[in-house]
């Protein structure tokens, strides 16, 4: 799944720079409004988390994604860790539009799901895990800070994968 993911994403950037230029911008990129009418529109709400607008952009997200997806994936199987990427993505896409006045792009949300849910890999009953406070004061904190920043980082996806994950962490412990 991880990998696949991964393939995908380079995939789509290839063919957006080598044959199709605006396959990124058409396909994979939420907009700050939704027309209902258009069914590409809800499509996008799970696509953008596949394209990327750069090189830099996908290897930043997929040196996370590669790092922690595989312990995720073996931990909560394929289809576990497919169908919470999913829901990042819809529920990341979604608080977008409803929220924010700009497009949203890449598959940050979906990394700081995974950072946050990482966290909860050896978690016993009843507990909280340490590396789970460390990581929300380290990465939430700073996102939180940064989100007053003008600049074209998406941190309310990063704030908001990171809650899913979290959510993911406590709600469901084992596979």
């Amino acid at each position: 799944m991880t990998l696949t993911f991964a393939l995908l994403s380079s995939l789509v950037l290839v063919l957006d720079q080598a044959l199709f230029p605006s396959l990124i911008e058409s396909l994979f990129v939420v907009g700050p409004t939704m027309n209902p009418a258009n069914p590409l529109d809800y499509v996008r709400l799970f696509t953008h988390v596949i394209g990327h607008s750069s090189w830099a952009h996908l290897m930043g997200n997929f040196a996370f994604i590669l790092l922690l997806g595989p312990i995720l994936e073996e931990k909560y199987g394929s289809m576990g860790l497919f169908i919470m990427i999913a829901i990042t993505a819809l529920v990341t896409g979604l608080l977008n539009v409803l929220f924010l006045p700009s497009a949203l792009l890449g598959a940050s949300g979906v990394v700081f799901m995974m950072i946050l849910l990482i966290s909860f890999t050896n978690i016993r009953q009843g507990e909280i895990p340490l590396t789970f406070i460390l990581i929300v004061i380290l990465y939430l904190t700073q996102e939180v800070v940064d989100s007053v920043r003008q600049d074209s980082v998406a941190q309310f996806a990063h704030i908001s994968g990171g809650v899913i994950g979290s959510l993911f962490g406590f709600l469901r412990p084992n596979r």
